[in-house]
């Protein structure tokens, strides 16, 4: 099942576009953020979306504002926060019966453990990124996760060996520091967006599979 939805992300942004994929028999719902530079729509979300419903994960994504409105140029820090903490209230109450998971690609899922390391995230229990954004490109540091050791919820984190936004050499002993401990599951040969190389002797489609069948994995064991 999918069905078109609205909510009001924040007061004064105004209401923005989700959409939930709900299949036979899910298991969980998977509240899913996009990245900055493609919405929920973009072609890597779709997929995956239908790869979770396959494996009985419904998923409720959502634009933040910015990009409802049509702009380039991300809202700043508090309203993507509170646009996460909106859409998980919005999938609880358009989904009651299902526990809840949160997080998201790029941006989206560090804005989510952002919400959630300031405060409870509703009902959710546990955060999946698809390739959390550690740095800028170029410039590697792991202040911008500070704040995960603030969340205290099971964390999964999807990473590939070529992604220019996540230092492998930093990210692994920022999470050795969290707990619960995190899950850190590496594509070798994938970048942020996680593709591969055609030498790699894999597709992006193969990749994509083995991200949402570790995802499935995970979420089965947490909740």
């Amino acid at each position: 099942m999918r069905s078109k939805h609205t909510f009001q992300a924040t007061e004064s942004a105004g209401d923005v576009s989700a959409v939930l994929v709900r299949p036979p028999a899910a298991r969980c719902l998977y509240v899913f953020g996009h990245g900055a530079g493609a919405g929920m729509h973009h072609a890597f979300m779709e997929a995956c979306a239908g790869l979770l419903a396959d494996r009985r994960i419904a998923t409720f994504r959502y634009h933040f504002p910015y990009m409802e409105a049509g702009r380039k140029a991300p809202n700043p820090a508090p309203a993507l926060v509170k646009t996460v903490r909106s859409a998980v209230a919005t999938a609880e109450t358009l989904v009651p019966d299902l526990p809840l998971l949160a997080g998201g690609k790029s941006m989206g899922g560090r804005m989510t453990s952002t919400a959630a390391s300031t405060g409870s995230l509703g009902s959710v229990r546990g955060l999946g990124f698809f390739g959390f954004p550690l740095h800028a490109p170029g410039r590697d540091s792991s202040e911008r996760g500070d704040h995960l050791g603030d969340v205290g919820l099971p964390m999964l984190f999807l990473q590939g060996t070529r992604d220019k936004l996540a230092n492998l050499d930093l990210l692994r002993p920022l999470l050795e520091r969290v707990e619960p401990t995190p899950t850190l599951h590496v594509v070798d040969g994938a970048d942020h967006g996680f593709h591969v190389l055609k030498r790699s002797g894999r597709t992006d489609a193969e990749v994509l599979e083995e991200l949402c069948d570790t995802f499935a994995e995970w979420a089965g064991r947490i909740l």
